[in-house]
């Protein structure tokens, strides 16, 4: 009787241990030093702006041209097929789209270079091959992207004057309140999940691993993450969007930390690049991404135009 009756407690004892280790991995603080973190989010933001005014920032976006089968004259005089800023030779050269390639013949007397190398007649690589190939005239610098079946050319301002309109993105205060642990719900196999864009008839496909469950402000509530490298990337919209915050949502990425652990720092929720310029394509949140909560956290909307 006194053996059953200690192993009993030895298996009770046991027990007690386990869930207060549980407990006590659940509890602990997303944030342990409160001042440090504030700091980082404003480290964080200074960058995100640096960005965004750098050379490959989108901030100098100066148009989205897309080409049609066959010959594109290019340049600033209005007879082109495209029509360049003022700044660009009058008559720059064409662009023959043919069965997915994109050739480039510069007019004769202009200097358009690459890799700071005049160009001769040029097939060009589009922005999903390995080594894309960037084009420059002065201020101007361009490349061909392709989105679904369509080529396009994206073009840059180097000084353009949004750069310097933007000296600091809106945003609500930093509060820890708004860092959350998250469990991932895994499927079974990974779902494709397809968003819109703002460019009519593309959509963008991402594979979505699970569900993200986190409880936030009192509510539990769920996001459908994208599969990023080791991480996620995630789309969201929620009761700011449109009104606060940006009308198409914004994105968020998220990595298991040192632990293991899945945070959600809705302070580093930021404009996606259609907020700064109409010149971008981005994807938009998907249904399952649209949170009954108020995100008063992270980047507000930017009115550039």
């Amino acid at each position: 009787m006194i053996f059953r009756m200690l192993k009993t407690y030895s298996c009770l004892l046991l027990l007690a241990v386990f869930l207060f280790s549980v407990e006590c991995n659940r509890i602990r603080p997303v944030i342990a030093d409160e001042t440090t973190y504030i700091e980082s989010i404003e480290e964080w933001q200074h960058q995100r702006l640096e960005r965004l005014r750098s050379k490959n920032g989108w901030l100098n976006l100066a148009g989205l041209f897309w080409l049609k089968p066959g010959e594109n004259s290019f340049g600033s005089d209005p007879d082109n097929d495209i029509i360049f800023p003022e700044k660009a030779s009058a008559f720059c050269g064409t662009l023959m789209l043919d069965s997915g390639l994109v050739t480039l013949a510069v007019t004769e007397g202009v200097q358009i270079t690459s890799n700071d190398s005049l160009l001769t007649p040029l097939v060009l690589k589009n922005d999903h091959s390995d080594q894309v190939t960037h084009l420059q005239q002065g201020d101007l610098a361009w490349y061909i992207i392709k989105r679904g079946d369509r080529y396009g050319i994206r073009l840059r301002d180097h000084k353009h004057p949004r750069i310097d309109e933007l000296d600091h993105i809106p945003s609500y205060p930093i509060q820890t309140s708004y860092v959350v642990e998250s469990t991932l719900e895994p499927f079974d196999v990974p779902k494709t999940i397809t968003v819109a864009t703002p460019v009519e008839g593309y959509t963008e496909s991402y594979q979505c691993p699970g569900i993200l469950k986190f409880r936030l402000r009192g509510k539990e509530l769920e996001l459908h993450p994208f599969t990023s490298g080791n991480g996620y990337f995630l789309v969201i919209a929620d009761e700011t969007t449109g009104l606060d915050t940006y009308g198409a949502g914004r994105f968020m990425y998220a990595s298991p930390d040192s632990t293991g652990r899945i945070i959600l720092d809705f302070n580093k929720a930021y404009n996606p690049p259609c907020a700064f310029n109409p010149f971008a394509t981005c994807p938009m949140p998907p249904r399952e991404n649209f949170l009954d909560v108020a995100i008063e956290a992270g980047e507000k909307s930017v009115h550039l135009y």
